[in-house]
């Protein structure tokens, strides 16, 4: 089924409609902006169908190429610094 254009124009009250013509260019529908947008907010397009099978697919042969890992061995801890020491404070020089 191809999408049908939606022209858009006002209610006497001010609010924003879809109109959507029939090939003859008589009105087959027409609906609010809000409630039209609504509507295709709960739909699912074709596209993001096609891309989220897409992206099972891939995880599924990703899954499917994955030998079984193999074990690294345990990595050593670093070993710990010793705490800086400390300088003793500077006396500040008196001026006369």
């Amino acid at each position: 089924m191809a999408a049908t254009r939606r022209t858009t124009m006002y209610s006497t009250a001010g609010k924003k409609l879809y109109a959507v013509r029939n090939p003859d260019g008589s009105f087959k529908d027409i609906q609010t902006y809000e409630r039209a947008h609504r509507a295709d907010m709960a739909r699912t397009s074709q596209a993001e169908t096609a891309g989220a099978a897409r992206k099972v697919a891939k995880k599924k042969a990703a899954v499917k190429k994955k030998s079984p890992a193999k074990k690294a061995p345990a990595k050593k801890a670093p070993a710990k610094k010793a705490p800086a020491k400390k300088r003793p404070a500077k006396k500040a020089a008196r001026r006369k």
